[in-house]
């Protein structure tokens, strides 16, 4: 018996090996996998949308142009002098390579063209994308849209705890709380509100690089935050994201959200 309990207790402590690294986005319309760096892009999206004030159908079709383009990925080049997650040419105006290969930026950029479309949320979806990409087959993003939608649903907060993310201890960076904080808030815009220390943090010191509550303006801004923290927790080595009666911890992060009923309704706790 003790050592089925012992053999348990050591199968439990290697399940984060075991699951690897990865996210998942689960909706009412559906499961996607994704890497990493796929979902850390994805909430970056989301989160640019919110700094513009953009309805959901403008992330759904940046989502289905991103899929096409570089399956979410921020590639180093591409066809011609195509770079980024959108695949934007410098020698077509698009900025240069550095530029491109920020996907704030490139995000930023391909909204700024998209809403310059006249009518574009009435568009079919491919027509939209084409007449901003103008690539070789515009039809080709038509074929993304319900992926597209069903990211948007996640990632702009409109289900709340779709998104999780997991990732091995080994996989673990040193704590950049304030770093990812300060890019966080350059992905969704300087209104987005920062305090602290929270009531969960009792004993941190009170300079701004202690600070860890993101407030939130909606329910649904403040999932979108959530789900960049949990997307972006590897990379700035965060380990627990508090939200709504939520939690997610990095080292379960293949449960995903659990119930926690101290968890705020007006800020995103970052640890």
């Amino acid at each position: 018996m003790l050592v089925v309990v012992g053999g348990f207790a050591l199968f439990d402590r290697a399940q984060p090996y075991l699951h690897g690294s990865g996210c998942e986005v689960r909706t009412a319309q559906g499961t996607m996998p994704l890497d990493l760096e796929q979902a850390a892009n994805a909430s970056t999206i989301a989160a640019v949308a919110f700094r513009k004030q953009l309805p959901e159908r403008a992330a759904v079709i940046a989502y289905a142009t991103a899929i096409q383009e570089s399956h979410i990925r921020n590639l180093p080049g591409g066809d011609r002098d195509s770079v980024g997650m959108f695949q934007q040419r410098p020698s077509q105006g698009w900025g240069t390579p550095d530029k491109l290969r920020d996907p704030v930026l490139a995000t930023s950029k391909f909204f700024d063209a998209l809403v310059r479309i006249k009518d574009y949320l009435d568009r079919d979806l491919h027509d939209a994308a084409q007449l901003v990409q103008r690539s070789a087959d515009g039809t080709a993003y038509a074929q993304h849209e319900q992926d597209g939608k069903l990211l948007a649903t996640a990632f702009t907060g409109r289900e709340p705890a779709s998104a999780r993310c997991w990732f091995p201890p080994d996989k673990r960076t040193a704590s950049r709380r304030p770093e990812a904080i300060r890019e966080m808030r350059r992905a969704f815009g300087s209104r987005l509100k920062v305090g602290g220390p929270s009531p969960l943090t009792k004993g941190a010191k009170s300079d701004p690089d202690s600070w860890n509550a993101v407030k939130a303006s909606s329910t649904r801004e403040g999932w979108a935050v959530a789900s960049w923290a949990v997307t972006h927790a590897q990379v700035y080595g965060l380990t627990e994201i508090r939200y709504a009666g939520k939690h997610w911890k990095s080292d379960a992060g293949h449960d995903g959200w659990t119930e926690d009923k101290d968890a705020p309704k007006d800020s995103v706790i970052v640890q």
